[in-house]
């Protein structure tokens, strides 16, 4: 932002001019150059260059949502980082998790924290779970050019909708494409690199009667599967104590669990892999 040089010590005139209750707007009025998309796209393709996230996966259980991801980011064929984060408290009722250019990512879901934060304090009112939504796409169509030069980024977003006439069915998911295309997702979903084997897990575990404790269960292992069949997918690192991380989300808010209670999960998860490599089978009927 501009500064004040009059010496009055005063706040531009652009933070007391009442005006939109969206930050991103605000910004790209008075500081567009801030704004992730507003960036030059580089010359030419940087996809081997910079470091990307990869798995997310989400489920739904009667009550909520869970989301993990990975730890893993990758630069090409290299591990770039072990022990990156990719699961975001987004505000008290809504989880958001990235996969695509890492350094972009992470930018975007700091703005997006700030935008959900400065929406309520101007309409004294929190967003909707539909909203929040799409506020998100938004965000993800400015990042277009960068998009196609290699730096994507693909979220998945997911929280309780304090709305929702069933309490059972709050939880929600939405998936993106890198237009900002929003679409709603049912029962489970994951993006990222390793997504196609941790879906087909998800499929073969998922049912409606989950408790959130059996949901976690679920995440751990779909990433496991990931981890199993795509090499930019991290698995468990139990030596250097590296779990995936897990966040929950229900009519208590947002809750990330902790790194003893993950690697808990992951205990139970590597020892049945001990003795069933493929892990846990769905009955047939």
């Amino acid at each position: 932002m501009p500064n004040d040089h009059s010496g009055s010590g005063r706040l531009p005139a652009a933070y007391l001019t009442p005006g939109s209750s969206s930050f991103a707007e605000f910004l790209g009025s008075h500081a567009p150059e801030l704004l992730p998309g507003r960036r030059t796209p580089p010359a030419t393709v940087l996809t081997n260059e910079a470091p990307h996230g990869t798995t997310i996966v989400a489920l739904t259980f009667p009550g909520g949502i869970v989301m993990a991801g990975d730890r893993r980011a990758t630069m090409g064929n290299y591990i770039a980082q072990r022990d990156i984060e990719k699961v975001f408290h987004a505000d008290d009722y809504s989880c958001v998790g990235i996969a695509g250019a890492a350094g972009i990512a992470i930018e975007m879901v700091r703005l997006f924290q700030v935008e959900l934060e400065h929406y309520e304090k101007i309409e004294g009112a929190t967003l909707s779970l539909e909203g929040k939504a799409n506020r998100l796409a938004l965000m993800i169509r400015g990042n277009l050019a960068m998009a196609m030069q290699g730096l994507a980024v693909v979220p998945l977003f997911a929280g309780y909708d304090l709305d929702a006439d069933d309490p059972a069915q709050a939880g929600r998911l939405f998936s993106y494409d890198v237009t900002g295309g929003r679409y709603e997702e049912h029962k489970f979903h994951s993006v990222g690199s390793g997504s196609l084997f941790a879906r087909g897990a998800l499929k073969k575990l998922w049912h409606e009667e989950l408790s959130v404790e059996d949901a976690t269960l679920c995440a751990v292992q779909s990433l496991y599967d990931a981890a199993d069949e795509d090499s930019a997918t991290g698995g468990p690192d139990l030596t250097r104590r590296i779990f995936p991380v897990v966040s929950t989300v229900t009519t208590d808010g947002y809750r990330r669990l902790s790194d003893d209670e993950v690697g808990a999960i992951v205990d139970v998860v590597v020892a049945g892999r001990m003795d069933n490599p493929g892990g846990p089978q769905a009955p047939l009927r």
